[in-house]
């Protein structure tokens, strides 16, 4: 299993060897160091790996955190579970993957606020003319009196609420390219987030 932590940094097109265009992702895919090895047969009752990336003032971290950090002020902690065949202090870079590999990507989408229901959920609204005033981009009926529901509102009703900021998972991206030196790597497709968001990355 190959895993690393990465920054979205653009979109890009990368020219197959049969001169398509092909859209790709860069990430920018610094260095991690192994922080923590969890084990079926330990404590924790699950195989997993915990990394750490880049660098924060210690005066900013916690004191249980930069303990069990050995007094490195990471940026970033994250956990792979799954993971196995690493030791505590092993560093892992943009290299362990090669072009041709298959991953999933996952990471927070970007935030877009306060939303009403025709932008988070695609509704059609109501009527702009016909005597309608105020119902263009409104949900319409709720089902609060009797029916389906029985005088109250059913679960699940999609209505108007903070939109995005969730966390999401691509499968199925093709590595295009992979620049060690640099850190960088190019996958297939459109990841989730905004330039600089941190992204998951693990072999599929």
């Amino acid at each position: 299993m190959k895993f690393i932590l990465a920054k979205k940094e653009g979109m890009t097109r990368i020219f197959g060897e049969d001169g398509r265009a092909r859209a790709g992702t860069i990430l920018l895919a610094d260095s991690v160091t192994v922080t923590q090895v969890k084990t079926k047969e330990g404590k924790d009752a699950y195989a997993a790996v915990q990394v750490g990336q880049g660098v924060r003032r210690t005066k900013n971290i916690s004191k249980p955190v930069l303990g069990h950090t050995k007094g490195k002020g990471y940026s970033a902690l994250r956990e792979f579970r799954g993971a196995e065949g690493a030791a505590v202090g092993d560093t892992i870079d943009a290299s362990v993957f090669a072009v041709g590999d298959v991953v999933r990507v996952s990471g927070l989408t970007k935030g877009k606020g306060f939303a009403g229901v025709v932008k988070r959920h695609g509704f059609h609204g109501g009527p702009r003319s016909h005597g309608q005033k105020h119902t263009e981009r409104s949900p319409g009926s709720i089902g609060g009196s009797g029916g389906r529901a029985g005088g109250r509102v059913a679960k699940g009703i999609r209505m108007a609420g903070r939109m995005g900021s969730d966390r999401v998972t691509v499968t199925n991206l093709k590595v295009l390219a992979v620049d060690a030196k640099a850190g960088e790597i190019i996958v297939s497709g459109a990841v989730p987030g905004r330039r600089g968001t941190l992204l998951e990355i693990v072999s599929a």
